[in-house]
């Protein structure tokens, strides 16, 4: 089968995956009691389904990067969101909103776009110490100028979270090409043991920095994070690893309008997201209408009228 057809195909099911844990955890965050111990989660058997389903998802983006180039692969992450739609929809028993499928199909026609024109072979060549020191000191500098104190911590915080995960998937892709391709060099040596410290150092600090963005609402942050990340990879894929796209330069015009739709799409996705996620919030909060009370004020005599005649309706009804 081609490297390009088998990239794609572990993408889709590695998309398939996070999104079914992201409905998963979702639903468990529903049916959990505030301030539930990490303990209690343990025992969950849905907890667990969660962080399989997770970690299936890591495993095949990782074999999907040994077979198709950043630029093929890192995009597909979008589909996480698509998938993350339906089964969202059908877990809390609701119909798939206009806003949503508009989301939907701008962004596989920007996958689309994308996919005809990122580069097919399977990758090859990897990043040397020095370049792999120097992208993990240029990310740095950029995550730590994000960071700083300021306006809209939460855009930027999503930035950083979306650079930094990208940059862990180039680096990842280093790390499994020269393991798996024994002709790029040794099993161990002083680049994949620096190269297998950057992925986890960035792989946490790409979660830690979303978990920081989602405080201030899901919606932006979101559509943040999932373009940062492709963009990130992408640009060290063609600088540093050879990556080109098919058709040379008249591809730049189906590549940016693809990105474009696909932009705006998982911008309408995350928007909807946020949304049906402050509805729900909303219906949880608000309590229940109750009737409301009519006190009648009327004198004795008439209210001992209105009792006999109400004593002589039930009277005439038993009999």
């Amino acid at each position: 089968m081609n490297a390009t057809l088998v990239a794609v195909a572990l993408s889709l099911v590695s998309a398939a995956a996070y999104a079914s844990a992201a409905v998963a955890q979702a639903r468990l965050a529903g049916r959990t009691a505030p301030g539930t111990g990490t303990l209690r989660l343990l025992g969950s058997g849905a907890w667990w389904a969660a962080v399989g389903l997770n970690a299936g998802g890591a495993l095949l983006h990782v074999a999907a990067l040994k077979y198709g180039p950043l630029t093929l692969v890192q995009p597909l992450g979008a589909l996480t969101l698509v998938a993350a739609v339906p089964l969202g929809a059908r877990a809390a028993g609701r119909k798939v909103t206009t806003t949503e499928w508009r989301g939907t199909l701008l962004t596989l026609l920007g996958l689309g776009a994308l996919l005809m024109t990122a580069g097919g072979a399977a990758p090859h060549e990897t990043l040397s110490l020095a370049e792999a020191l120097a992208v993990g000191a240029a990310t740095m500098a950029l995550v730590a100028g994000l960071s700083r104190p300021g306006a809209r911590p939460g855009l930027r915080h999503a930035a950083a979270s979306g650079i930094t995960s990208g940059v862990a998937s180039a680096l990842t892709q280093t790390l499994t090409v020269a393991v798996t391709d024994h002709t790029t060099g040794p099993l161990i040596s002083v680049r994949l043991v620096v190269v297998a410290v950057l992925v986890s150092a960035f792989a946490m600090g790409g979660l830690l920095l979303s978990q920081t963005a989602y405080r201030g609402g899901l919606g932006a942050p979101l559509a943040v994070v999932t373009l940062a990340n492709p963009v990130a990879a992408a640009a060290i894929g063609l600088a540093l690893l050879g990556e080109r796209l098919q058709g040379g330069t008249i591809s730049l015009v189906p590549a940016l309008l693809g990105t474009a739709a696909a932009v705006r799409g998982v911008i309408l996705l995350s928007r909807a997201q946020a949304q049906t996620t402050v509805a729900g919030e909303a219906a949880v909060a608000e309590p229940a209408p109750s009737m409301p009370s009519r006190v009648v004020i009327q004198s004795p005599r008439a209210a001992l009228h209105h009792g006999h005649g109400h004593l002589r309706r039930i009277r005439a009804g038993r009999s």
